[in-house]
């Protein structure tokens, strides 16, 4: 019997689970920072916009992002807005597909974490028009730019189809019977 069809592999079910731990870490981060910490009131004297210093080198502000990573293409119609959410969704489901083909664990974790991101930041701009964004990073004059957990999702799951590539031989072929 063969265990890989178009929808189901033999790592489908780890990746959604890692999808879904990043969602939720992502939502309930977002959830807490906005209605719970309540960082939009948290705004000092003389400054346009919340910020919590937390360390030397981060802190805390609240950003709304209306495109996608580093600010780019930012949207402010709906038709833009329903444009970034379709096209999210999509990739969502793609990413789900190819899960089926996957034959490592680490990559569908990396996959899993790509899509979990993807979705947290399609919730947002669904409930609010755009992305809530948190971190800030900042060291000797230079300032990173704010993301949220969402986005630290995407980036390690893309760092880690970046190392299966190059170092742990995503090349090998499943034979099916």
């Amino acid at each position: 019997m063969n265990r890989y069809n178009w929808a189901r592999g033999p790592f489908s079910g780890f990746g959604l689970f890692v999808a879904a731990a990043a969602l939720i870490a992502d939502q309930a981060h977002k959830y807490w920072m906005l209605y719970v910490f309540d960082i939009g009131s948290r705004i000092p004297v003389g400054e346009r916009s919340p910020r919590v210093p937390v360390t030397s080198f981060m802190d805390l502000v609240l950003v709304w992002n209306p495109g996608i990573s580093y600010g780019l293409f930012p949207q402010s119609s709906e038709t833009g807005k329903l444009v970034l959410i379709v096209l999210s969704i999509t990739a969502s489901v793609a990413l789900s597909l190819w899960l089926a083909h996957l034959v490592t664990r680490f990559t569908a974790a990396s996959v899993g974490l790509i899509i979990g991101g993807a979705i947290g930041n399609t919730i947002d701009r669904i409930l609010y028009g755009a992305v809530a964004d948190f971190i800030s990073l900042h060291a000797g004059g230079f300032n990173w730019y704010v993301f949220n957990i969402a986005d630290v999702a995407i980036v390690a799951g893309v760092v880690g189809l970046i190392i299966d590539s190059l170092f742990l031989g995503h090349k090998t072929v499943v034979k099916s019977q």
